[in-house]
Parts: structure tokens; sequence; C-alpha cells
């Protein structure tokens, strides 16, 4: 598939490389990796504040007029809630009255003490409006991240003057938290796009739709940062929609302008971009493909991680969590396989969950099983003794768990097109892969 820029390449891992016929395992097909059939309303009405005659088009060059210039700083609402509204929690309704503005600059107006319901002053952004409420409130001044931009090489698959694609490295965290304050993603963005300031959105008392966390989706709060000690603010700007985590490499969209992120997060919210993932996991999956819908929640015994939970197990905290999978081959006579992910949902950690419960952690993935004993105890006895010795060295030089995002696909924030992008695992994934493929 291509778009008005550069051509892109194929999505299939056939084209990326050469299966043994031996190890393809067709027996369920897996559907090609749709285009992207969802339409996204143009952007054609003005701010709330802005009401008039003006034609679509001229419209939409106001408010991208007025975005470039304020980036909503000052904008300010007073409405009604209307008798048809059900109950709504208000960072919801305002980002709804102002067209283009994420959820995340509303709920940073609200916590700064800019909103007030029925004359009230409100600070907690999951407060509930009923029918008759009145609203009032103005969108707060930017203020700088505390991130200073560095001089980072960034591998660019696709750039426009609104978005940014690129190639993720393993070992890259994606923005400032606490113990990684510098070498982010972010710092390098900053470089790169001479932005004065960058999103760390905030998904702080999230509804479902917004807790698209994946692997690719895990954004901490502000709020969360400050409380654990941090110098990071709560600054929200237009910047990064989504991530991955420190140990995963690949494809990851960057917003360039606020309008840009509210819209690609909306898309994300909607589980509407398209996303699909390679690894090595543990062990072969059976069956061959299938789907796993198995709810997620934080581990209570660890907070750095997540579980999929079932049945009695399941907490107020647990999120729908839905996987589609597909393994691509056989490795090691079954001692691990080349497995494809597609995601219909976005939960923190989706796949290494998904993929612990199925009993096929992903290869070294020392948080959720995949480590160095377990690997080689499925290995071993799947490969001759002569090549136990390569075997050992092989996974103990693993230094994170094998995931790659290799497509990623979505609708441009501004042309309405369907941007669609493939991108090949990276040395060290693809050198455990061919060692693997040898024995």
């Amino acid at each position: 598939m291509t778009t008005s820029g550069p051509t892109v390449q194929s999505s299939s891992w056939e084209m990326m490389h050469t299966l043994n016929p031996a190890h393809y395992c067709p027996r369920q097909h897996f559907p090609q990796i749709p285009r992207i059939h969802f339409k996204l309303t143009r952007f054609i009405r003005a701010l709330s504040s802005s009401a008039g005659c003006s034609t679509a088009g001229d419209r939409r060059e106001e408010i991208s007029d007025h975005h470039r210039r304020l980036n909503y700083e000052g904008v300010r609402l007073e409405d009604t809630v209307e008798i048809n509204c059900s109950k709504a929690r208000l960072d919801s309704w305002i980002s709804s009255r102002i067209l283009g503005i994420s959820r995340a600059r509303v709920q940073s107006s609200i916590r700064s003490g800019l909103v007030s319901v029925n004359g009230r002053i409100i600070d907690k952004v999951s407060h509930v409006v009923r029918t008759g409420d009145v609203v009032e409130c103005t969108i707060s001044q930017l203020q700088p991240l505390r991130a200073d931009a560095e001089e980072i090489p960034l591998d660019i698959v696709y750039e426009d003057e609104h978005v940014l694609v690129v190639n993720k490295p393993a070992h890259m965290v994606v923005h400032p938290a606490p113990g990684n304050a510098t070498g982010t993603l972010v710092n390098a963005v900053l470089h790169h796009c001479s932005l004065p300031t960058i999103a760390l959105s905030n998904k702080e008392g999230s509804s479902e739709a917004d807790d698209t966390s994946d692997d690719d989706f895990s954004i901490f709060s502000p709020d969360q940062l400050l409380t654990e000690g941090t110098t990071f603010g709560s600054s929200i700007r237009p910047g990064i929609v989504h991530r991955l985590d420190k140990g995963t490499s690949g494809l990851l969209v960057v917003a360039k302008d606020e309008l840009s992120h509210a819209h690609l997060s909306k898309q994300f919210e909607q589980h509407s971009v398209s996303r699909v993932y390679l690894s090595l996991t543990c062990g072969v999956p059976s069956p061959a493909a299938g789907r796993i819908e198995i709810p997620i929640s934080r581990d209570v015994n660890n907070r750095l991680r997540m579980t999929a939970v079932t049945g009695l197990c399941q907490s107020g905290h647990a999120r729908r969590a839905v996987s589609r999978y597909k393994v691509v081959e056989v490795l090691a006579n079954g001692g691990c396989a080349v497995v494809e992910w597609k995601l219909e949902t976005g939960r923190t950690h989706q796949i290494r969950a998904h993929a612990k419960y199925m009993g096929i952690p992903l290869l070294g993935d020392e948080v959720y099983g995949g480590t160095k004993d377990m690997s080689l105890s499925v290995l071993r006895p799947k490969t001759p003794v002569s090549c136990h010795a390569q075997l050992t060295e092989l996974v103990s030089a693993i230094e994170r768990p094998c995931l790659h995002a290799m497509i990623l696909g979505f609708k441009h924030p501004y042309t309405d097109e369907n941007m669609h992008f493939t991108c090949p695992p990276p040395a060290d994934f693809s050198e455990v892969l061919t060692q693997l493929q040898k024995l």
C-alpha cells in the first residue's frame, strides 16, 4: 500500500524473511492486514467560541490558523449541559464542546482550577455533569515540558509537517520518567522538530476507551510522576500519542501539532489504529492461530507487571483485552516460534501478559516468565545435545523481550489518507531468529 508520500513496502512478514516451507503453519488462514476503512469526520466546525457562517473549508483554515497561533490557550467555554445529555465526565463533556482539543489538555485546565460547574470550581477530571449544569472553562496556558532537547539520532520512516513516524530502537525509553530523565525519544523529538513542548498524555482516571495501553500504549500520568518525586510537571503538549516499552522495537507515530495529537489520540481510543507485532515465543501456541479474549489487570504482587485474569479472579480494575495471533514459523523443532500478533484492544503489556497466560512467554521477557532458565528448559529437549552449548550462548545473549512493532496504520489527521507503514525487525531480533532456524 502506498501513501501520497514515500512508497511503503508490503506488510507481509513473508516478504521480509524467507520462510522454510516445512516450518510454516497454515493451520488457520490469518487474514491479510486490512486497509483502514474507518472514516474520521473532517475538521469543519469552529471552536465553540467562534460561531459563524463561513464555509467548512474556511472554518477549517480558521481553526488551523487559530491553533497554530494560540494552541487553544485562553479559549473560553460557557455552556449549559443539554437536556438530552446523559451523565458524563466533566473532562469528556468539555472535550466534546471544543473541537480538536485533547482530553489531556482539558484535564490539565481542570486541575489548574480553571473550570467551574454552577459557579463552583471543580478540580476533579472525573466529576459527573448532569442536565442543566452550567459549565465555565478557560483552557490553561501551555507550560514548557521539563525535558531538554538532545541530539539523538532518529530512524525516521515518514515525516510531514503534521506527523512523524519513527522506528524506535530497543532499549530506548519513549518519554522522561523516574530514572530516565534523558536519552528518551521525547528528548530526540524535541531536538529534531525544534518543538518548545511535547505531550506526556494524561490517562489518570480514564475510562475504558481512554485506556489505550499496550506494550505500546502504557503512558505515565503526569500526576503519577509527581507523586513519585520526579521533577517532571503536568505539562500537556502535542507530541507523544502512544508508546513502546523500553525493550520493544518498532514503529511509533508522533504528532507535531495539537490538532494532530487530538485526532490520533482519538483513533487510539477507538482502537481503529492498525497494529501488528512480531515475537519469538518459548514454545509454540496451540492452536496455531486464534483469538484470545482475557481481561488484564495490574498484578497485586508486582505493580510493574500486568496479569491476565479469568472468572472469579477478575476485579473491578480488570480491562477487556483481545489479541489475535498466528504462528508464522516453528523453530528449533517446536522449542520456539515466530508469532504474529494483531491487537483488537490496547492494554498495558497486553501481548506479553497474554503470551504468558497461554504458556508461551516471549523469549527474553524476564518479567513475564521468558527467563533464560525457562527458555533453555523448553529448547533443550527439542534440540540435539551437540547444540546445547550454542543454545546456552544464544539465550544468554538476549537482552530484551523479542517483540517488534512491525506494522502501523492510521488515518492522517489532516488529509484523511490511510497511512500504512512496515518495518522489519532489527539486527538483534534477526540474529536470534537466524540462529534458531539453524538448530
